[in-house]
């Protein structure tokens, strides 16, 4: 009985970390537009009159950082077209977008936590002697 009140208060009913809540579904469906959809299969709505604007992420945690530069411009209205209407100008020397790897296996961890040494510098600290 236990292990299903826990199931039951995990699923997206009543959870948003997972999935899209039962009320975002239902609110998606009734008052939403699909406005594209984004690399990594989020998909991007706004409000029939075009006030709110959202995304349902596909797969994955709820995560901000899994939404790349030029869609998070269009739901934040720093542009009012979306990137399928007018693609963002990639400069040749940006690099492709990445989540926020953190808590992950992916994570950057310094060399210094592996037991390595990093080089001296001329800005190292020496405590002062009298």
């Amino acid at each position: 009985m236990a292990g299903m009140i826990s199931k039951l208060f995990s699923s997206p009913i009543f959870t948003w970390w997972n999935s899209a809540t039962f009320g975002t579904r239902v609110f998606t469906s009734c008052k939403g537009v699909k406005v594209g959809e984004d690399s990594q299969g989020n998909i991007y709505y706004k409000e029939k009159d075009g006030r709110r604007r959202w995304v349902i992420y596909k797969n994955g945690p709820v995560e901000a950082s899994r939404v790349p530069a030029d869609w998070h411009g269009w739901l934040h209205y720093t542009v009012d077209t979306t990137p399928t209407e007018k693609p963002l100008e990639v400069k040749p020397w940006e690099k492709d977008h990445q989540p926020n790897m953190t808590g992950s296996a992916a994570a950057y961890v310094p060399p210094s936590l592996h037991g390595g040494k990093r080089a001296a510098t001329v800005a190292d600290y020496e405590a002062w002697r009298p």
